[in-house]
Formats: C-alpha cells, sequence, structure tokens
C-alpha cells in the first residue's frame, strides 16, 4: 500500500506508471477534497478503480464524483472492519481469474476517521433535529423500524409507553413523535416523576389552588393545564406512588382532574407520552404499577435498544457530538477521531448508553488526548471481560448482567468456531451464521476474534476471495 499525503503527489506518481488496482481517496484534516482535483486524478486513472470517501456534509463532491464516473461512494466514519470490506468488495470481480495472493496496490488519501456505509445501511444514516440541541439518529435495522414506527403513530393520537435502559435516548423518540404529530406547533413538556416526591409530583402534574397547602400563595397550574392541545411526557413513570397512579389514570380516562384544593374539574386535551427504565413485567407482578394504568398508558409500546446492540451508529453518534460542539473545542482533534478510538469504543458495552457517550466524547474533545481516550475504553472492555473469568457470578451480579454476559460469551464461541470452520472466510462464517457480512465485521471487532493458529493466519489472508 502505498500512501499520499495530497493529490499532487499521487497525481506524480500516477502519471510516472504507477498502475493501482485500488485508489483511496478521501479528505484529510487539512481541508475538504477540491473537485478540481478529483478532476486531474481521473484524467490518471479508470474511475471504477477510485473508492471515495465522503463526509456527511460533502454532498457537492458526491454529486460532482457521480457525475464523473465514480460509482463507489462511501460515508464517514471508517473503522479498520469497514476497510477490509471495502477491500474485499473490490477484489470480488477479480477473484474470478486471479489469485488474491498478490499485494494490492494502493494509494489512501485517507484520514482514519471514514467508513463504508454498506448496501444495506443508510448512507448517511437518517438524522432528524428537534430542536434544544437534540436530534434523532438512526443507522441500526431496530433504530430505523422505531422511526417507522414512529411515523406511523405520528398522525395517531393515541398514548405510547417508551422502555428502555436508561440513557438510551427515550426522551428523544417522546421528541420525534411530537415533532411529526399534528401538535408540533403546541407545547411539549416533560415531567421526571422520580425527581419530586409524591406530594410535589401532584401539584406538578394536576397544579393547586391558594392555600391548598403551606406555601401555596397563589393559583399555579399543573403541567396539563401548560400541556393542553400538546403533548406531555411523563419520565420515568415507574417510579410514581400507587396514589398518584389512581389520579393519573382518571385523566387518561377522561381527560379531566381537580387541581390540589379545588373543588371544580377542569378538562384539558393533552397527548400523554411514558417513559421508563423499570422492567415493567416485574413491576405490575410486585402490584408497584397498576395493571389498568399500563394498559392505558401502552396503547402502542416502543422498546428502545441499549448502545450495545446498535454498535453501528457509534462512529456516527461520535461524529455528530464533535461536529455539533463548539468550533473552538474541535480545534484540537482536527474534528474526528482516528480508527484506534473507534475501534476502543465499538468493543466497549457503554453501559450508561448515551448519555454516557457524549460525555465521553465531550471529555476527549477537551483534554485533546486521543490516545489516553482509546486506552481508557480499552482498559474498561478488559477490565469487564476479566471480571467473570470463569463465568461465574461475582457480588452483586443481577439477572440480568448474567444473562447478558452468558449471551455475548456464546456468541464469541460461536463466532470463533464458524471462522475457525470456514478456515477465516469471513463470508463463509456470516453465511454459516445468518448475519450480515457487515454485523459479523462488528463482532469479530467487538470481541478481538483472532485465528487460533498460524496457518490460520496464512489462509486468512486469501480464503475469502476464494470462489
Amino acid at each position: 500500500m502505498i500512501e499520499c499525503g495530497s493529490c499532487s503527489q499521487a497525481q506524480t506518481l500516477l502519471s510516472h506508471g504507477l498502475s493501482p488496482d485500488l485508489l483511496l481517496i478521501a479528505s484529510t484534516s487539512a481541508g475538504p477534497l477540491d473537485v478540481a482535483e478529483l478532476r486531474e486524478l481521473l484524467k490518471c486513472i479508470a474511475a471504477e478503480k477510485v473508492r471515495l470517501f465522503a463526509g456527511t456534509g460533502e454532498e457537492t463532491l458526491r454529486t460532482q464524483a457521480l457525475a464523473m464516473g465514480v460509482r463507489d461512494i462511501l460515508a464517514g466514519p471508517l473503522t479498520r472492519g469497514d476497510l477490509f470490506a471495502a477491500l474485499d468488495r473490490v477484489h470480488e470481480p477479480a477473484m474470478q481469474s486471479t489469485a488474491v495472493a498478490d499485494t494490492v496496490a494502493a494509494l489512501s488519501l485517507i484520514s482514519s476517521s471514514h467508513a463504508e456505509i454498506p448496501a444495506d445501511m443508510p448512507a448517511p444514516p437518517y438524522i432528524e433535529e428537534l430542536g434544544g440541541g437534540n436530534f434523532f439518529l438512526a443507522a441500526s435495522p431496530r433504530m430505523l423500524e422505531i422511526h417507522r414506527q414512529v411515523k406511523l403513530l405520528a398522525e395517531t393520537d393515541v398514548n405510547v409507553l417508551i422502555l428502555g435502559e436508561s440513557g438510551t435516548g427515550k426522551e428523544v423518540i417522546a421528541q420525534l413523535i411530537h415533532q411529526n404529530s399534528p401538535r408540533s406547533r403546541e407545547k411539549f413538556l416533560k415531567v421526571n416523576c422520580a425527581a419530586l416526591p409524591a406530594e410535589l409530583l401532584e401539584s406538578e402534574l394536576f397544579g393547586h389552588r391558594q392555600g391548598a397547602f403551606t406555601g401555596a400563595i397563589k393559583d399555579q397550574p399543573g403541567k396539563f393545564e401548560q400541556a393542553n392541545g400538546g403533548t406531555l411526557l411523563l419520565d420515568e413513570i415507574g417510579e410514581i406512588g400507587v396514589q398518584i397512579q389512581a389520579k393519573l389514570l382518571h385523566v387518561l380516562q377522561d381527560g379531566q382532574f381537580a387541581r390540589l384544593g379545588a373543588q371544580s374539574c377542569t378538562k384539558v386535551d393533552v397527548r400523554v407520552l411514558a417513559a421508563t427504565n423499570v422492567h415493567i413485567d416485574s413491576a405490575l407482578l410486585d402490584k408497584t404499577f397498576r395493571e389498568d394504568l399500563y394498559y392505558r398508558l401502552s396503547v402502542f409500546t416502543i422498546h428502545v435498544p441499549p448502545l450495545r446492540e446498535r454498535p453501528e451508529e457509534i462512529p456516527y453518534l461520535m461524529e455528530e457530538t464533535i461536529r455539533r460542539a463548539p468550533a473552538a473545542m474541535q480545534r484540537g482533534i482536527g474534528g474526528k477521531f482516528p480508527s484506534r478510538l473507534l475501534d476502543a469504543a465499538l468493543a466497549y458495552d457503554w453501559p450508561g448508553n448515551l448519555r454516557e457517550l457524549h460525555n465521553f466524547v465531550t471529555r476527549t474533545i477537551i483534554m485533546r488526548d486521543l490516545e489516553a481516550a482509546a486506552r481508557e475504553l480499552e482498559a474498561k472492555t478488559e477490565n469487564t471481560r476479566r471480571a467473570r473469568p470463569d463465568g461465574r457470578l461475582t457480588a452483586g451480579s443481577g439477572m440480568r448482567s448474567v444473562v447478558r454476559d452468558l449471551k455475548e460469551r456464546t456468541e464469541m464461541q460461536m463466532i470463533q468456531d464458524a471462522l475457525e470452520v470456514s478456515r477465516w472466510n469471513r463470508r463463509q462464517a456470516a453465511q454459516s451464521l445468518n448475519i450480515s457480512y457487515r454485523a459479523l465485521l462488528y463482532k469479530i471487532q467487538q470481541h478481538r476474534l483472532t485465528p487460533r493458529n498460524t496457518r490460520s493466519i496464512n489462509e486468512a489472508s486469501t480464503s475469502d476471495y476464494s470462489v
């Protein structure tokens, strides 16, 4: 592989007789690729040999490249597995007649943070702005399905229950529903039901009359009245007490309630969305959550997957967090992360989900030490794996974490066995496991799988391209 620091260097080599099988081109940290430079390069090499990595903001470059005959235009960020996939695709047609043992000569102008998006993934990912700095991003099949469900739900004025671990973006889903609904011009309000004691929560939701309790010096409308005509999100609904649950059920049934200290009822028109990270089935079984209220809230239920179950979105989320940071913060990192850091992020479980990821990226761009950030994630991943080396329970292990660990170890063993049986032919292994090739590449990175012996390593370099 030959790497060039600029288009002019690449053009010099091409004009002096270098004939690579593949030319990889991407913008560098010095600035975006110029269309004129691309045009000059294409005078020296056939367009079908060119692979262009273009960022989400380089739409003009994409359009011009297509007009020039470049048909394989990929979107960033790039991980090591993505680069392997790009090379695999280049070699597939040629493997009919040539051996893959010959080294591929390639010119590379890529920075290590751009990525190919395969045919079954959006390129670039779907992003919808929600205001207030929030945005919805979908690149995984499960999040794209949630987006499809939201579009259907938005026009239907029904209550929705949003379930998922803490930090998975349940509030973002609620905002997305509101923004796509006929109520979008009205208010979207949120109440964190876990942040207030029961007596204050009741006043926060339903309001109070002057003199209803000590400190009630004037009439105060609650969130239901304030959100009249709009949408109200009841966040952490699983934490509210049984008494408020009963009053909330009454509001959901007929839209009426009485302020604290009031004799008459108030009627409102509010769409109610609820979210919780509580295991709702257990709460129903333990009688800590009313069954009738559950059925009122869950006309439709959305399960938001944790970040570890949609790793393909991690590079995009990191890139968006960097892009939205102040320019002064980005200056020390060039607006992008290196492949080692991206690989470490893909291997880490992110127990805090989107919230933890956002905090990590923000801290990294402030400290401007990318190597230290990569080592931090690698150490966390290694510590997690060493916590239960023999699969036994450790103190404080919950059933959910044990099941997750068992699933992970079983998955890792199945993938390793499939790779060994296929002599590390990743395409054959993906077919035998009934998963996509892209998903297999991510799993290999996530579990840091390697061939068990030297013979497999040697065979791995050619077996993926066998006919």
